[in-house]
């Protein structure tokens, strides 16, 4: 019963709270729904940002805010905290992240006054071909449908232990005990379950329960774990005591108890008892790599996003073809705008599935793709009366050469670090494998590989994947002003955009931004290879005014009405103010999260 009043109250709230840019008719709402409450300053629709001036945390989940002002608290930097809130996220939001995972990290250093990019991504197993995983993807999917979403076949080399030790290496203050304290704290005594999470989890369950043959595991460990006696309800306390031990390895042997260590034997035994690929010998190869972050300007705002194997590039595409019209000639709801956006983000798709792949195996003209003159080329593809039909990638001048469901938070410190941090498992819980005795599951990272040979993101022994998980930041006349990322696959960059549209062109607060009503569009080419619809899908969300619903089915836009949340990601971001040093943190209702500071 519970579980199907969550669900009802999910919906709800998506209904009530997505009334985002005006007054809408919703259209498809079964029952009369209450509207938003008045305020006495801003929208209706949203609540304020949180304010603090010594530190800050926007979290996907309540306690994980709390415990990264805790460890503030006893002298540790923003770096320390990112790290104590993805250990307690590991724990809390087992259906967005966690060790079995990756992490992607943006890094503001008062010190250097230097913007710092971590890719902390994993690589596919070293002893295992193009032409095995084909064969072995076709006998479980069909031939030409590309590797499997769970089970061994997708499973790469976890980054995630690798990105907490590189960011507390060059970062840190307080020992990693001390970091890690919180979280094992909680998984040892356990915590209460929040509702979205607990509809995610419910999610998950039903899917592994209906794939189990796929995955090449009895499940057993994985049920006695997370499910046992089903998905957990909102309010039931949750306990994960094998997690805590993991943790606790971590926190006295290091990093090498993962990658050289009892971690990287337990699982290399787990996979040969399974049938897998992954060896002790991909663990011990694997490196965290800092990388130099991307940036273009929008409207004298430096937009700055981590450069392939991830997409981040596809948001700051978007915003280089957005430059060449001024939206504010248009209200914010409507169709113009929209279609504007939608149609920026499937020409940037389409470079974004040609293109991106690991630059250690692939060449890809980066200089070219966030050139100001590519830009405006694309742009003059854009009819702004109707939706482009079939829209294909760029060809760069022969000239010009290549070079070389998750959780997304983001902290701040009194000394002016700022952290963007993203994680995953990619979708949901992962791969459905849990490793014996470890508490945590593997990530599916690699099913976002091509088995197309002559593709740029094709499968390769000892490749990483192309990544879907992105952290932003935007500077501001050469200084930090806002750490930002919006979790939740293809969503990422246009998610992105639309914050920042929202934020730069029509002066919407932190909180505004990220509450306002949402677009999603998914079809075109796939850097799998597995192309769909060129036309592809529009999912809005109630907040959307109904003339504007018609005006973009009538451009051509294949429209879908969404009303749960669940397409348009998560949301968290901090500003900090470059004359007080104050700090705004903003989260968002689609999720259970909220900001702390002090």
């Amino acid at each position: 019963m519970l579980r199907k009043l969550n669900a009802r109250l999910l919906c709800a709230a998506s209904l009530v709270l997505g009334v985002a840019l005006a007054p809408v008719e919703a259209g498809f709402a079964e029952e009369p729904m209450l509207g938003a409450g008045g305020r006495p300053v801003d929208a209706d629709w949203s609540r304020s940002p949180v304010y603090a001036e010594h530190g800050i945390a926007a979290t996907a989940h309540p306690l994980a805010s709390q415990i990264a002002i805790d460890i503030l608290q006893k002298g540790g930097s923003a770096a320390d905290a990112a790290i104590a809130v993805n250990a307690a996220l590991g724990l809390m939001e087992p259906t967005g992240c966690g060790l079995g995972g990756d992490l992607f990290a943006i890094v503001w250093d008062p010190k250097t006054g230097k913007l710092h990019g971590l890719n902390a991504s994993g690589r596919a197993p070293m002893g295992r071909t193009l032409e095995e995983t084909k064969a072995k993807s076709a006998a479980i999917m069909g031939e030409g449908k590309g590797i499997p979403p769970l089970g061994h076949l997708p499973v790469s080399v976890p980054g995630a232990a690798s990105g907490w030790f590189a960011l507390h290496e060059k970062f840190g203050k307080l020992p990693m005990r001390t970091i890690l304290e919180p979280a094992i704290g909680y998984a040892e005594n356990g915590f209460p379950i929040s509702p979205v999470i607990a509809f995610y989890m419910q999610y998950n369950l039903a899917r592994f329960e209906e794939n189990l043959d796929m995955m090449g595991d009895d499940f057993s460990y994985e049920r006695a774990t997370w499910f046992d006696g089903g998905a957990p309800e909102a309010g039931e306390i949750f306990k994960n005591p094998d997690l805590a031990n993991t943790y606790k390895l971590l926190a006295k042997k290091g990093r090498k108890a993962f990658y050289e260590g009892e971690i990287a034997e337990t699982i290399d035994a787990y996979m040969k008892r399974i049938g897998g690929d992954l060896r002790y010998e991909d663990f011990a190869a694997h490196e965290a790599e800092w990388v130099e972050p991307g940036c273009v300007d929008y409207k004298g705002y430096d937009v700055c996003e981590l450069p392939p194997n991830g997409q981040g590039f596809a948001a700051l595409q978007m915003l280089n073809i957005l430059k060449n019209v001024d939206l504010t000639q248009w209200p914010r709801a409507s169709a113009e705008v929209f279609h504007y956006m939608v149609e920026a983000k499937r020409l940037a798709f389409e470079d974004l599935a040609k293109f991106y792949a690991d630059p250690d195996f692939a060449d890809i003209p980066l200089d070219w793709l966030l050139s100001d003159e590519y830009g405006a080329e694309r742009f003059a593809l854009i009819d702004p009366e109707k939706a482009m039909t079939d829209p294909v990638p760029g060809t760069p001048p022969s000239s010009i050469d290549g070079e070389g469901d998750t959780t997304y938070f983001t902290v701040a410190d009194k000394d002016g670090m700022m952290v963007s941090l993203i994680q995953s498992n990619y979708r949901g819980m992962g791969s459905g494998l849990a490793p014996d005795g470890l508490g945590f599951m593997l990530q599916d990272r690699g099913e976002l590989f091509s088995l197309d040979p002559d593709h740029a993101n094709a499968y390769a022994p000892g490749k990483r994947p192309f990544h879907t998980i992105i952290p932003a930041f935007v500077m501001k006349d050469g200084e930090p002003f806002m750490s930002f990322g919006l979790m939740g696959g293809g969503m990422q960059p246009q998610g992105h955009v639309q914050v920042l549209v929202n934020m730069i062109d029509y002066g919407m607060n932190l909180q505004e931004a990220g509450d306002a009503a949402r677009f999603h569009h998914s079809g075109g080419r796939s850097p799998t290879g597995l192309h769909s619809d060129p036309a592809g899908e529009l999912d809005l969300e109630p907040g959307v005014p109904a003339e504007t619903v018609e005006k973009l089915k009538a451009m051509g836009h294949k429209v879908n009405m969404v009303d749960d949340g669940l397409v348009f990601g998560g949301y968290q971001a901090i500003i900090r103010d470059p004359e007080t040093g104050v700090y705004a943190g903003a989260t968002e209702m689609r999720k259970d999260g909220t900001v702390t500071g002090y």
